[in-house]
């Protein structure tokens, strides 16, 4: 843990690694959250109709119960080490590689799903985008590595640049939620009827393995939390002030879209945002919008690509990982675990490439949500077994339990890539002696 602390609006650092104050914590946990999801889910949600509500109400109410045990647990254990700290002090070391590594692997596929959303957005501009083969996976990757060397200029560079887009992302959100109201408000509102034959079980889970993707990232202060200032109380107010804002906006767009817009139209639509804003204000704002969708996977890309380089590092450093991953930069970054990651965050896209904007995106989707899955799972049974919000703790552990079994093969997939990490953890083992921090 590093000691310089910086605010919101500004500090000292003593040793060039800044510190993040309540509002700043809370912009990186909706900064991350707020990226792809919101945009394109209501094309994959419109078929489910409102089963989708049902599964955003619980998908929401699930991430809440377990935003409140990563708050408890960063309360109870402050330095703990985040996530991967509290599985370590609860289950050993084997455990907690596993659940890093995993966690690991769903930020390679979260990266590559979010670009590929920033390209589908600018589809409704450059239609070819959508017709060519293999331009969307080409483009995605090129975007990737754009970002990728906005972070090798250093955390500075990078959170200037998060901090724009996040104040930018947040205008086409608003304008959505406006022109609901209008709709409804005039009596205008085409929204589908509920189903005479109520809700389906089994359309409820698939709808909250596909709506978790969206609040993916409340996790980010309690990963971040050696950088973050006051971290035992900063972390539990912004992890819940951040999940909750963002789990209401995600609720009321993504349903105003799936729910208003004809189902065959949203289904169809590689870029829903702007479609529903060209039938219900103009091509010219739906155009506009295009570009403000962009904007948001940038953002929310930038903060990924960050984690992916920040996590490694962080593992390297408590012994999990070799120690080549924790090797800093002079500008204080973990440039060979950023450089990696982005390379193998490229495979994954390039090895899918065949596969249609849509496909492409529910396919790493599923496996990025999956993989996040294992992690929420390990603090929840941490937090059982330390003791620490036990009742809410049991509710997250069920809900996580619950979508693992909703993402079906990706679940299967996961769990065999994070598998796939334990010859790494036995050869670090044997290389060098294992060390807590």
């Amino acid at each position: 843990m590093r000691d310089a602390p910086l605010s919101w609006e500004g500090g000292s650092q003593s040793d060039g690694a800044p510190k993040l104050g309540f509002w700043m914590t809370t912009a990186l946990i909706m900064g991350n959250m707020i990226g792809s999801g919101v945009f394109l889910l209501p094309a994959s949600l419109a078929p489910l109709g409102w089963n989708g509500v049902a599964g955003w109400i619980i998908t929401i109410g699930g991430a809440m119960a377990l935003a409140w045990v990563l708050a408890r647990l960063t309360a109870a254990l402050p330095g703990g080490g985040g996530p991967i700290g509290f599985v370590e002090s609860a289950f050993g070391r084997v455990p907690a590689f596993l659940i890093g590594w995993s966690y690991w692997v769903s930020i390679w596929t979260a990266v590559v799903t979010i670009a590929v959303a920033g390209v589908s957005s600018l589809s409704s501009l450059m239609p070819i985008l959508g017709d060519t083969p293999f331009l969307p996976a080409l483009l995605a990757v090129g975007l990737l590595w754009v970002i990728t060397l906005v972070n090798l200029w250093g955390v500075r560079a990078a959170g200037g640049f998060q901090l724009v887009t996040t104040l930018l992302k947040i205008v086409p959100l608003v304008i959505v939620i406006g022109i609901a109201a209008r709709l409804l408000v005039t009596g205008q509102a085409n929204l589908r009827p509920f189903p005479t034959e109520g809700l389906h079980g089994g359309e409820i889970g698939a709808a909250m393995a596909l709506t978790l993707w969206a609040l993916l990232g409340f996790e980010s202060a309690s990963m971040a939390s050696a950088r973050v200032e006051n971290a035992d109380v900063t972390v539990p107010r912004a992890t819940l002030l951040g999940t909750a804002a963002t789990g209401l906006l995600y609720l009321f767009v993504c349903s105003a879209i799936a729910l208003m817009l004809p189902e065959a139209v949203a289904s169809a639509s590689p870029a829903p945002f702007a479609t529903f804003i060209a039938r219900n204000w103009g091509e010219g704002p739906a155009s506009a919008i295009a570009i403000f969708v962009t904007i948001s996977c940038v953002g929310a890309l930038n903060g990924w690509v960050l984690m992916q380089g920040e996590l490694p590092r962080a593992m390297a450093e408590r012994g999990l990982l070799p120690q080549w991953f924790g090797v800093l930069d002079k500008r204080g970054v973990p440039r060979r675990a950023l450089l990696l990651s982005s390379a193998i965050a490229s495979i994954f896209v390039l090895m899918n490439a065949a596969k249609g904007m849509k496909a492409l995106f529910e396919f790493l989707l599923l496996l990025s949500t999956s993989a996040t899955l294992w992690l929420y799972l390990a603090c929840a049974l941490a937090a059982l077994k330390l003791r620490v919000a036990v009742p809410l703790a049991a509710v997250g552990a069920f809900y996580a339990l619950w979508t693992l079994w909703g993402a079906e093969w990706a679940s299967l997939w996961s769990f065999v890539l994070m598998a796939s990490g334990l010859p790494l953890y036995w050869w670090v083992r044997r290389s060098a002696p294992l060390r807590s921090l």
